[in-house]
């Protein structure tokens, strides 16, 4: 399984009080599986996607990913894994202002030695970048630095991918080709991906869907 998920739960002191976000939730997703997560804001899903990147750990249960338990890691062998094995595509773009998107696009695959200059070109041609590949972030709107991001990451050949709203600063069109572009690294590679959106058209498009609701799976 590459992508083991069990009893986890996790919780965040706020002010006097500690608010449970996740109360025991179990997931499992195989390689070449496609899950969308789904749930109203506040109900856990970019909690459960940051811990299964190893960027925070559980109060309880187990997380594995290609057969490493999160839970004991060291915080080099989780930075190696988020190298390796797991590409994440969050929120936050989290670009490299001093690089170009050319750059960028290329930076997780030469960090994790998969840089494929066939791969990356294809990629900056199918997200709309070919002609912005010499600017920087700061040139670049919103909806083209995700789309920079988004390519970042694909362009690594990750094992898994995280993906959190990675539509949504993007119109439908361009939301339609970039999860064209996810499932087709899937389909090549066995990839697996768990994605996070409120988009019912696009939750529909994977493998299976998975709720979550006041903490817990529905």
């Amino acid at each position: 399984m590459l992508l083991k998920v069990e009893q986890v739960e996790k919780s965040y002191q706020s002010g006097a009080a500690r608010v449970a976000v996740l109360r025991g939730i179990d997931l499992a997703l195989a390689a070449g599986e496609t899950v969308a997560l789904t749930g109203e804001s506040g109900s856990g899903k970019s909690t459960c996607l940051h811990l299964c990147a190893g960027l925070d750990r559980a109060d309880a249960g187990r997380i594995a990913v290609a057969g490493q338990d999160l839970s004991g890691a060291s915080d080099a062998t989780l930075a190696r894994l988020r190298r390796d094995t797991v590409g994440l595509v969050f929120q936050q773009f989290n670009l490299i202002p001093s690089l170009t998107v050319a750059a960028n696009l290329a930076f997780q695959a030469r960090l994790s030695g998969r840089h494929d200059a066939d791969w990356a070109a294809r990629l900056a041609d199918r997200l709309g970048l070919s002609a912005l590949l010499d600017r920087y972030p700061e040139q670049l709107s919103g909806g083209q630095q995700q789309r920079v991001a988004i390519g970042r990451t694909l362009a690594a050949r990750p094992a898994l991918i995280l993906a959190d709203e990675p539509t949504g600063n993007l119109d439908e069109a361009t939301g339609d080709s970039v999860l064209d572009l996810m499932l087709e690294l899937v389909a090549e590679t066995g990839a697996g991906l768990l994605m996070v959106t409120h988009s019912t058209r696009l939750a529909a498009r994977l493998n299976r869907q998975v709720h979550l609701r006041g903490g817990r799976l529905a």
